[in-house]
């Protein structure tokens, strides 16, 4: 069989149509594209506000200057995740503190927070892993007992929920992906969403230059002289990116029944594997419960993983590890020394991604069960 990729876009016709008008239009860049699309991110996610910016980087950066936190501060958050979350924090000075995350999900787990709370604790950055929600009534019953702010990390969570509530319902901001791998894509790109006015005002001045108005704002109104509020960055999304994610956010629940299926069948086809370990399904014990099924990730005997892997690259089936453990990094181990979160490290050691998006065929998906069934 021809190679099975790991994932592949869904962009369709009409996408790359509105691609090339957006091209031939004036603005380029930040426009009236960037505009509509936030307008209608921020009434998919039931938000006050949506904010484009150039990646969930980028919006995690904002968040944590527009909520002044920086050096001398600490963010609890997981070392389960992509680097950018903890990144994030150490751009802005501040020092990410690790948890260890839950067994079944992988996800920060609530009940160690409390513990890690010190006199310099800011904020609490929970990351929504493969799609599944953190407990977020929990989360924020703690930060509102500490007088703590939240980010969440949303990257792989635009279409879901957990006990009916969606990303940002429960926290300052919620932070955004629209990598070239994501369910809604743009290449690169990300949004921030709050209900927050003046959190809102300030990532728009920050996110492109610290300036108090747009070189839109400027060519289509009456022209005023511009202001350099603060030190900002050039974190803006623009029209080319917008044109491509209008169109796919309004499929984005027909593509998301189709990743669920996709979820479906793997489920079955590794039920009975004892080799195999699944992630817990959350909408199968919690009601009013979505996956956003950005990732298919399984966990195999730790002694094989690796050699799993290499013989369903060797099929032509690609495959992916998500994630490394943040700590293990040589960054970290070298500014923050040896520090231990063993169900990270279980997870981390024995996890492989599979192919899952809405073009995955059932015979492409059928051949990549049975590679797998026979690898492990």
């Amino acid at each position: 069989m021809k190679k099975v990729e790991f994932f592949k876009h869904n962009l369709s016709s009409r996408d790359i149509a509105n691609l090339e008008k957006a091209a031939r239009g004036l603005f380029l860049s930040t426009g009236d594209l960037v505009t509509q699309f936030e307008k209608n991110f921020a009434k998919y996610m039931d938000a006050k506000y949506a904010l484009g910016v150039t990646s969930c980087t980028a919006a995690l950066h904002l968040a944590l200057l527009a909520l002044d936190i920086g050096p001398g501060d600490e963010v609890i958050t997981t070392p389960l995740s992509f680097i950018a979350t903890s990144n994030a924090i150490e751009y802005v000075g501040a020092r990410p503190v690790f948890i260890d995350v839950e067994p079944k999900t992988g996800n920060m787990n609530a009940a160690k927070i409390e513990a890690a709370i010190t006199k310099r604790t800011r904020a609490i950055l929970p990351v929504h892993l493969y799609g599944q929600m953190c407990d977020m009534k929990t989360i924020a019953a703690i930060a509102r007992k500490h007088k703590l702010s939240v980010i969440e990390d949303a990257a792989h969570a635009i279409e879901s929920t957990r006990d009916g509530i969606q990303p940002g319902k429960l926290s300052d901001a919620a932070c955004f992906s629209f990598y070239a791998t994501k369910n809604l894509t743009s290449g690169e790109g990300g949004a921030l969403t709050t209900n927050n006015k003046k959190l809102a005002e300030r990532v728009r001045m920050l996110r492109q230059h610290g300036m108090s108005t747009t070189a839109a704002d400027r060519y289509t109104k009456k022209y005023r002289h511009y202001d350099m509020l603060e030190l900002g960055f050039k974190y803006n999304m623009y029209n080319l990116q917008a044109a491509l994610l209008i169109d796919q956010l309004a499929r984005l629940n027909v593509n998301l029944k189709k990743r669920a299926a996709l979820v479906a069948r793997y489920e079955k086809a590794f039920a009975k594997n004892p080799k195999i370990t699944r992630i817990t399904q959350l909408s199968e014990t919690i009601a009013k419960t979505r996956s956003a099924h950005h990732l298919y990730t399984i966990l195999v005997p730790k002694s094989r993983r690796d050699t799993v892997m290499h013989k369903l690259q060797d099929k032509n089936i690609g495959v992916a590890v998500n994630f490394r453990p943040i700590h293990k990094m040589s960054y970290y181990k070298n500014k923050y020394g040896t520090q231990s979160f063993p169900i990270a490290e279980d997870i981390g050691a024995h996890t492989i991604s599979l192919p899952l998006y809405p073009r995955l065929t059932a015979a492409e998906q059928s051949y990549v069960i049975a590679c797998v069934n026979e690898a492990v």
